[in-house]
């Protein structure tokens, strides 16, 4: 079998399962197996392709000891340090991101869990932009509770974002404050809420092919909605940074693959676009049909909402709204 006989088999309604011969993806032609993703989106996904963009509501300070992250205390970096953003701060951003036409918005957080005050803070924030706003209203908080979560979709907010980072046996190399176990529960709660859910993970992080792999059928286990992939970029005062970086061939092939055995979700470029051509065109043929755009959380890609919209629309992909086709 070929990658694109396998691209046509998902297509007529086969899923890849841990059953399966997954060394495969790993072997086969890129060329192909670029070509068989890119397939599989035109059909599952089509041409719209999903921007979104965050701000960081809340800077460093971070108890937990993630090693690829620049907000994590236990690590010396640069990272910028404050509290909870005013909302004049926020909803300022979140109207920009509505101009250049964004299909949602996000506040993300540093801290295992946004709580109290601060977390009241960001539900009248979000209770605002619901209600000046179009845009759709994403959130990255951390651990939440099912009554937080609850709180946050009654406010306006009907996508959230929880990375599992990486597989279950690579996760404990990567953190040791949290389980992985604790990811997978607040997933199941964002999905027991109704809400999109989106999730993935960073690789370049010292994983393993069978890591990347594993990572990709536990995300389609869970049905997860938005698969964000992220090549580390290193940052220096992190336990991570002297590792090298991702070639483009290598980023391509896994993309290539989470979209083979995810076949519906939106996979998502976000870390390390800086790393492929032209902020990821290539990507974008071989099965990715969303991006974070604009600034990102502390590494700052090159491209920009409007060049990413530029490029996309040359590639004859759909860029515009769903609040824009409304009006």
């Amino acid at each position: 079998m070929n990658a694109l006989t396998l691209a046509q088999e998902i297509i007529d309604g086969r899923r890849i399962t841990r059953e399966d011969d997954l060394q495969f993806f790993l072997n086969c032609d890129l060329n192909e197996l670029c070509e068989g993703a890119d397939r599989i989106r035109e059909k599952f996904v089509g041409d719209k392709v999903d921007l979104c963009s965050i701000i960081n509501g809340r800077s460093g300070r971070c108890p937990e000891d993630c090693k690829y992250c620049a907000q994590s205390a236990h690590h010396h970096t640069n990272c910028e340090v404050y509290d909870f953003l005013s909302e004049e701060k926020i909803l300022e951003a979140c109207k920009m991101n509505e101009r250049e036409g964004v299909d949602r918005f996000s506040i993300v957080t540093a801290g295992k869990a946004l709580t109290g005050e601060e977390f009241d803070k960001a539900i009248h924030a979000y209770e605002t932009m619901k209600r000046e706003c179009k845009i759709d209203l994403c959130a990255s908080m951390g651990f939440l509770t099912a009554e937080q979560l609850h709180r946050l979709h009654e406010a306006g907010v009907n996508s959230y974002h929880h990375n599992i980072e990486t597989s279950r046996r690579n996760f404990p190399n990567i953190c040791t404050t949290h389980t992985y176990d604790m990811k997978i529960e607040t997933l199941k709660k964002v999905k027991a809420e109704g809400m999109y859910a989106c999730s993935g993970g960073i690789i370049g992080m010292g994983e393993t092919w069978e890591d990347r792999l594993d990572m990709a059928v536990s995300l389609a286990e869970l049905e997860v909605d938005s698969i964000p992939i992220n090549a580390l970029m290193p940052i220096p005062g992190t336990p991570l940074e002297h590792l090298p970086q991702l070639t483009e061939d290598e980023i391509l092939r896994t993309i290539a693959f989470f979209r083979y055995i995810n076949p519906k979700a939106d996979i998502r470029l976000a870390a390390g676009r800086a790393l492929l051509t032209n902020d990821g065109e290539r990507a974008f043929a071989a099965g990715a049909s969303a991006s974070i755009t604009g600034n990102m959380l502390t590494t700052v890609a090159c491209a920009t909402i409007r060049s990413d919209r530029q490029m996309l629309e040359n590639m004859g992909r759909d860029v515009t709204p769903d609040y824009w086709k409304e009006v």
